[in-house]
């Protein structure tokens, strides 16, 4: 099934068809933005087309049984117990994201991200007039962890002119598992960033989109089951859109056990929070009820793409580093013994390789000399993408 080659040129895909646009080539193979180049479990696509048979497509509602499918799936996964009153659905978690700080922030203030990390999570501060506090992660002996020293500082308020004031950070917008490198964090880990946070008075952004995306027999721990006060402390953003390729669909849910934050959440954002659409409804409910033989099938796929992309570089491309990968799809490769800077890297992928990855500078500081490559592909596409890199450094010679 995942090594089915699929042509998606045509299909208005964002991946395929904005490629040539984005990167500046015709023939460039896109392996950037994270979603995959596989069918979709069957279940969710019956689902979608039992939805489509009713003529109506007006606004959408959350259901009962879409809530009771959240709240089961949370409980069967992470003995997350969860009620239906804590949720609020949302057309997108990016588009969450800028609701929330919206809502719980007033310009000026700052809002800490452990870079490198998601790029639209600068956007989702600054479009919001929020400063951005960079606590960089810190990579030592190929491994990242958390700075907590750099988050404490994060939340003192700064006097360098550096950011406006009143400028003190409100809130840690936490990326659980890491994208793009690929960590998920141990519960110890986890447990001090909430301390740093809540005696800070902070709130937490715990984005998990990728929660079930687990690699290496790696264990994904929310952020609000650390206890009481550290659950009325977070919001957490989740959805089935990386898990089960449903991007397009935008449908996701927040997690609000505080029942003022939730209220204050709704209150700020009536009239800009959307709900997703029909079909979206329909999929994640499918998803989270049926869709776990397909996840079964697709994570061992992925665990044999990972090995193959090792094999491959550590074989046929010694100067790029594969970095350790603990959850996602998207593997951050080490390109600095390439001895590129980052623009001519970029030129070299894009127009002499012909591959279309992420720059790993978008992703903030310490992204720089770092490449993103999305392994949720045929195989076959992966290994093409892989050659053309190979072929180019060898005429590079």
């Amino acid at each position: 099934m995942f090594d089915t080659v699929i042509d998606r040129i045509g299909s208005g895909s964002a991946k395929w068809d904005g490629a040539p646009v984005i990167f500046g080539e015709a023939d460039i193979l896109p392996m950037w933005v994270a979603d995959m180049d596989f069918t979709v479990a069957e279940p969710i696509t019956e689902a979608i087309m039992k939805r489509a048979t009713h003529p109506v497509y007006g606004y959408e509602t959350e259901s009962d049984s879409v809530k009771q499918a959240v709240v089961d799936r949370l409980w069967e996964k992470y003995n997350w117990r969860v009620e239906k009153q804590w949720l609020v659905f949302s057309a997108g978690v990016v588009h969450a994201l800028h609701m929330i700080i919206m809502a719980f922030t007033k310009p000026g203030d700052g809002v800490i991200l452990q870079p490198p990390v998601y790029y639209p999570f600068f956007s989702a501060i600054t479009h919001n007039g929020c400063s951005v506090i960079e606590n960089q992660l810190i990579l030592q002996d190929g491994s990242y962890s958390m700075d907590f020293e750099g988050l404490e500082r994060g939340f003192l308020p700064d006097y360098s002119g550096l950011r406006p004031e009143p400028s003190r950070a409100r809130m840690l917008l936490l990326c659980s598992p890491h994208n793009p490198v690929g960590r998920v964090w141990r519960k110890e880990e986890l447990t001090e960033a909430a301390r740093i946070v809540i005696d800070n008075n902070g709130i937490i952004i715990s984005d998990e989109i990728h929660a079930e995306l687990l690699l290496g027999g790696h264990r994904h721990i929310p952020t609000a089951i650390l206890g009481e006060e550290v659950a009325l402390q977070t919001i957490t953003c989740f959805a089935p859109s990386k898990t089960f390729n449903l991007a397009g669909l935008k449908a996701s849910v927040l997690i609000i056990p505080n029942p003022k934050l939730r209220s204050v959440f709704r209150e700020r954002t009536a009239g800009f929070l959307c709900t997703p659409c029909p079909f979206g409804m329909a999929a994640m409910e499918a998803a989270f009820t049926h869709g776990d033989p397909w996840l079964r099938e697709l994570l061992e796929y992925l665990e044999g793409n990972l090995r193959f992309l090792r094999e491959f570089i550590s074989g046929r491309l010694p100067a790029i580093r594969v970095m350790p990968i603990e959850g996602t799809y998207l593997v951050w490769l080490d390109c600095r013994g390439l001895g590129m800077d980052d623009q001519r890297l970029r030129t070299f992928m894009r127009k002499k390789a012909k591959v279309g990855l992420d720059d790993g500078f978008i992703f903030g500081s310490g992204g720089s000399g770092f490449q993103r490559i999305n392994i949720a592909c045929p195989r076959s596409r992966l290994e093409e993408g892989l050659q053309r890199i190979e072929k180019s450094l060898a005429d590079c010679d």
